[in-house]
């Protein structure tokens, strides 16, 4: 599994949490009239650099470049801060949420494009083509 999960890259953590952040703007969309509901984003940049950083990151020796033992646990979670406020304390913009989901269904299907190119990719070399 970890000769497939090389060869595949980032391309599949990253799908995953694209799926994620379309789950949380699925969910405000959801709760557009609930009561004091918050807005939640997940913050992709965050989460693919804590990744791209705990998997990266390694020396052959000690005084090759400083190094931290601690792993950022910052799941990329936010609340988001609307632009008009509601008189029933719910954050979710309809406008907004609709437009980040557009987005987000957007760079959803460019990564799952790469991730099949990968993958296609790695069909091609075990087929010997």
């Amino acid at each position: 599994m970890d000769l497939f999960s090389n060869a595949l890259g980032v391309h599949e953590k990253a799908l995953g949490l694209r799926n994620e952040r379309m789950e949380v703007l699925a969910r405000n969309i959801a709760n557009a009239d609930t009561p004091h509901f918050k807005a939640r984003e997940l913050d992709f940049k965050t989460v693919m650099a804590n990744v791209q950083s705990t998997e990266k990151m390694s020396n052959t020796h000690q005084n090759h470049f400083a190094f931290s033992d601690e792993v950022m646990n910052d799941d990329g979670m936010r609340y988001r801060v609307p632009f008009n406020t509601s008189m029933d304390g719910n954050t979710v913009e309809m406008s907004v949420e609709q437009a980040k989901y557009g987005k987000a269904a957007a760079d959803y299907q460019a990564t799952l494009s790469f991730f099949e190119n990968e993958v296609s990719g790695i069909r091609k070399s075990l087929r010997g083509d």
